[in-house]
């Protein structure tokens, strides 16, 4: 198969962590169900660091990694809120970014739009959604302010994404 490799297998196996880690967190596993997200986030970090290492990035890998991303953190906001961990609007401000982002990306990968590559903010907006979700999942106090903290972080850098992409995009 074109473009598969290890960074991107690992990409594939976060899409297949999604499912599982539903099924644990609706089961009453949340410390399973956490073990899970936290896998994902290093397969994350590993099909990264391997593809950057090895010059292994792939167009493949580079649709792939943020979907999954977006997807495993969907399936965490809709377990939290659900579960009654978050509230409401914090849930639905997250899933509203989220899937903003999958249909936009998607539209314009397809338009045959170039992709604006990972920037710092952007990564530590996501450290900063796993600790909030560590906090969460753990009962810790300060989890939701936290979480409030990753969100502003999040539409900051979904603008500079956008300044950038526009910027990429007019050449």
């Amino acid at each position: 198969m074109p473009g598969m490799n290890v960074p991107n297998l690992l990409t594939l196996s976060r899409f297949a962590l999604i499912p599982l880690f539903l099924v644990l967190y609706r089961n009453d596993h949340p410390i399973a169900a956490l073990c899970i997200v936290l896998l994902a986030g290093l397969t994350d970090i590993l099909d990264g660091y391997i593809a950057r290492r090895s010059g292994q990035v792939t167009t493949v890998g580079v649709m792939l990694d943020p979907l999954a991303d977006k997807l495993m953190m969907l399936a965490v906001v809709m377990a939290l809120l659900f579960g009654g961990k978050i509230p409401w609007s914090a849930g639905a401000v997250m899933a509203f970014r989220e899937v903003g982002m999958i249909a936009s990306s998607a539209f314009f990968h397809f338009r045959g739009y170039k992709t604006v590559p990972a920037i710092g903010l952007g990564k530590a907006t996501t450290v900063v959604y796993y600790v909030a979700v560590l906090l969460l999942f753990l009962d810790v106090p300060g989890g939701v302010a936290l979480l409030w903290v990753a969100i502003a972080m999040s539409f900051v850098t979904t603008g500079i994404y956008f300044i950038k992409f526009r910027s990429l995009n007019q050449a």
